[in-house]
């Protein structure tokens, strides 16, 4: 397919929608392909993480605030100030004449003079850019690691200031990425076989059985493994909710808020596709990406349903995974625009809706029946402080142990919930709890 766009364009495109809109439009990047759909994503989530530094520095270089400018033209001038401080390989007459000749197609003659006004200016001052410099420390802070002001008073408070940088500055880097081997097409041994022949870098987890660390996806997706279902990108500490379920084959188990259904593959193959997997979610648009993967990844045992599980009724089952909607605050380094859409006051709509979700779980399982509670939050609010409250409401569940299916270092201190910190495990950050309904 002809491609009519760079992915400096993309990129410029999913800028501007995310502004307008304050969500990602994953189209925008992904209607490119190979190198260059890589490229406009690397800018796309640099830019995200590294948006208010780069903010404050064309700040010092324009006369016109970053609030006032031109949207179009602030994206561009983001896109060429992180290809000359982050890109490695692009040189910085060459970012600069492509962040000009990209304004000039975009905006006009003019707009390319101002573009090459600011960066050549910008270009005589490095490396020695000025810093940050605000006398309110939060705001310094929050400007120089590119986090909210609200997430990094609270993470300052929480951890300290030395393990708070050091959590933000994870958060900024490249992140890792793992692929957990579809058993039901192949086993651990043939899928490392092939990274070793596609000659792509990569380390076996430790934790899990099936997880491979990778620093890129592109060797992988451009062999098709992902439409051949061979494997799926997941991080290793999102599979220890599936785990944690221990599911058996032949029993009957929900999976709810189930979109896109990387848990519910993991499921079957736990499940040796034996048995029933109800996937459940309420949005309609994200129920097609479960199907999708279901037929993939040759999971047979899956019924798919959208429904709203707070208003309709269920009949009971083995077990329950609840992947609750959150903050996402464990996710930062893949999901850089989160955080720019959270707000504080998110919290409070994530607990209420957490509080649901976990009432109607709770009325779904079993008698002697399992519930896993699991978010990508690093949140206390969303995670054990939700637990406390639904066991001091639901007298007829109690938590289970998981030292015989988890590591040590990731468990709580009496070994009934699990907690990934990102800087900390070198993984995405996830909570989870297993709880068992009393007989």
């Amino acid at each position: 397919m002809e491609q009519t766009i760079t992915a400096r364009q993309a990129c410029v495109n999913a800028l501007n929608f995310f502004e307008e809109n304050n969500r990602t439009n994953t189209e925008l990047l992904n209607k490119l392909e190979g190198q260059d759909r890589q490229q406009a994503n690397e800018y796309y989530q640099g830019i995200l993480r590294r948006k208010s530094y780069l903010d404050f520095l064309i700040s010092k270089y324009s006369a016109v605030g970053v609030e006032e400018m031109n949207p179009q033209f602030k994206n561009i001038l983001r896109i060429g100030l992180y290809d000359m401080l982050f890109m490695d390989g692009t040189p910085d007459y060459a970012a600069v004449n492509e962040a000009v000749e990209l304004a000039k197609a975009m905006g006009g003659s003019k707009s390319g003079d101002l573009m090459n006004a600011i960066l050549r200016r910008l270009q005589r001052d490095m490396p020695n850019l000025p810093k940050p410099d605000f006398k309110d420390r939060t705001k310094l802070i929050a400007t120089t690691f590119s986090h909210p002001e609200w997430l990094v008073k609270r993470w300052v408070d929480r951890f300290g200031e030395r393990e708070a940088f050091r959590l933000m500055q994870f958060n900024n880097q490249h992140p890792y990425y793992y692929l957990r081997v579809n058993g039901l097409k192949t086993n651990d041994r043939n899928f490392s076989l092939r990274l070793e022949k596609a000659d792509v870098e990569f380390e076996e987890s430790d934790w899990l059985p099936g997880y491979y660390r990778v620093n890129s996806l592109q060797k992988v997706r451009s062999k098709g493994w992902f439409q051949k279902g061979l494997c799926q990108v997941q991080d290793v500490s999102a599979g220890f909710a599936p785990t944690i379920l221990d599911p058996q084959p032949g029993e009957e188990v929900y999976d709810l808020c189930a979109a896109p259904g990387t848990k519910t593959i993991m499921l079957c193959d736990l499940m040796e596709n034996k048995g029933s997997i109800h996937a459940i979610d309420i949005d309609g648009d994200r129920i097609g990406s479960i199907a999708e993967n279901v037929t993939n990844y040759g999971a047979d045992i899956v019924k798919i349903q959208r429904a709203d599980i707070i208003q309709e009724r269920f009949r009971l089952v083995d077990a329950v995974l609840l992947d609750a909607p959150c903050s996402g605050t464990g996710v930062l380094s893949k999901r850089a625009d989160l955080r720019w859409r959270r707000s504080e006051s998110d919290l409070d709509e994530f607990t209420r809706q957490q509080d649901e979700l976990l009432d109607a779980a709770a009325n779904m399982v079993k008698r002697g029946g399992r519930l896993v509670y699991a978010t990508c939050s690093i949140e206390p609010e969303e995670n054990m402080e939700r637990i406390e409250h639904f066991l001091s409401v639901y007298d007829n569940f109690e938590l289970e142990d998981l030292d015989e299916y988890l590591p040590e270092e990731v468990l709580s201190d009496d070994g009934k919930s699990y907690q990934t910190i990102p800087h900390i495990h070198e993984c995405d950050g996830h909570f989870g709890v297993l709880l068992r309904r009393k007989v």
